[in-house]
């Protein structure tokens, strides 16, 4: 059983959440925050997606030799330009990209690059070099850069049961929700509800009375999600596609039509680790982004918020370039970016394909620093002190 199933099917799902900290109140009167601001929904690829064969270097021989069982054959790609193409899976994303909503970062990555799941994902989710470990995530510190102690702080929301690191703050963090309704009837039981009405801040102290105060706020929090979930009239240009990550991707589109106090959303797809018949597995996979996100865009574009809204797509690593002998790929490092939104500066292919014939030990060296777009996004994008939240310079891009 995995992480999702369990906790969907246990009693925490609908009582142990509720020890959330809070991040969102309807303000009774007053203007969001985020009302004609600036958003940032980011799609993280877990498991290692296999960069070479989303954005696929055909005109390179190496790319066929190397991987002479799963290169993808020329005349199924859908070409970008006269080196590079897109899986065919991803059609959607070759509209967005003649569309101009669309711009790839090939060869994204870090120094020392480690090729851990967790680790890699860990410097992914917290800004940090190879050799350093850090416990806040950088969009958790941009929302405590925001304005602490402030009546309208910035707030982030995550699609699932678990909040990821990449959310987490020292004092304040994103909020993991992948079902409000359901977690709205979680805090329905008798207790709990007997505990939300009859609680009083004075009778309780310490640890206890933090856990009160956070419970009231969940429960505020709850419905107040719920509230902006409520079924409401807007433009559906295409129907979502029937998977979880359509499904996450619809509700993110629900909260930002609905004006939820929110400037982030973040959202998963799993399943990348292909070292086995890697072809079956990445292209349902890519199936799915491709559709998921296809209808996402267009959701937005039609009710007016594509101009708004910045989307990531990222993985923790890439592949190994070489296939290995269960046609699939090993661990790798560097890979490919995607950032899609209505007002990006450049679109297309932002740097230059990758050179097999230069690698770093049978890994693709990276470009472009990841901390650079996060350094870009923070910045261009959300107005916040890159400096600040990164705890140090990096060189800005020109996409936003």
């Amino acid at each position: 059983m995995n992480r999702r199933k369990f906790l969907q099917q246990s009693i925490l799902a609908a009582a142990g959440t509720l020890f959330a900290p809070l991040f969102v109140r309807a303000i009774d009167g007053a203007r969001r925050p985020n009302a004609g601001g600036k958003r940032l929904v980011v799609v993280q690829l877990s498991g290692g997606n296999d960069g070479l064969n989303t954005v696929v270097p055909f005109a390179d021989d190496l790319y066929h030799r190397l991987r002479p069982n799963i290169a993808l054959p020329t005349e199924k790609l859908l070409r970008l330009d006269d080196r590079q193409a897109l899986h065919v899976q991803l059609a959607a994303l070759k509209g967005l990209y003649d569309e101009g909503h669309l711009a790839v970062l090939n060869s994204v990555g870090y120094p020392d690059p480690d090729r851990s799941h967790f680790r890699s994902m860990d410097i992914w989710h917290t800004a940090s070099a190879a050799d350093e470990y850090l416990s806040t995530g950088w969009l958790g510190r941009y929302l405590e850069s925001g304005c602490t102690g402030c009546d309208n702080p910035h707030h982030a929301i995550e699609a699932d049961d678990v909040l990821s690191t990449a959310l987490k703050g020292h004092v304040r963090s994103g909020f993991a929700i992948s079902d409000p309704a359901r977690l709205r009837r979680g805090l329905q039981n008798p207790v709990v509800q007997h505990l939300v009405e009859h609680h009083h801040g004075h009778e309780h102290e310490g640890n206890t009375a933090y856990l009160y105060k956070t419970l009231l706020d969940t429960a505020s929090s709850v419905e107040y999600l719920a509230e902006k979930l409520r079924p409401k009239s807007r433009v559906l240009p295409s129907p979502y596609p029937n998977s979880f990550f359509a499904k996450d991707l619809r509700q993110v589109a629900d909260l930002i039509a609905a004006d939820c106090n929110a400037r982030v959303y973040y959202v998963s797809l799993p399943g990348f680790d292909t070292h086995a018949n890697q072809h079956a597995r990445q292209d349902k996979l890519l199936g799915q982004l491709g559709q998921g996100l296809g209808a996402f865009v267009a959701d937005l574009k039609a009710n007016g918020f594509l101009d708004d809204t910045l989307v990531m797509v990222f993985s923790e690593f890439g592949r190994r370039v070489a296939e290995n002998g269960s046609k699939g790929t090993d661990h790798g490092a560097a890979n490919n970016l995607f950032l899609i939104g209505g007002a990006l500066r450049r679109q297309g292919i932002l740097n230059p394909a990758p050179d097999l014939a230069v690698l770093d030990k049978g890994d693709l060296p990276y470009q472009v620093d990841f901390r650079s777009v996060y350094a870009t996004i923070l910045r261009n994008w959300l107005g916040a002190d890159d400096r600040a939240v990164l705890g140090h310079p990096m060189e800005l891009l020109d996409f936003v």
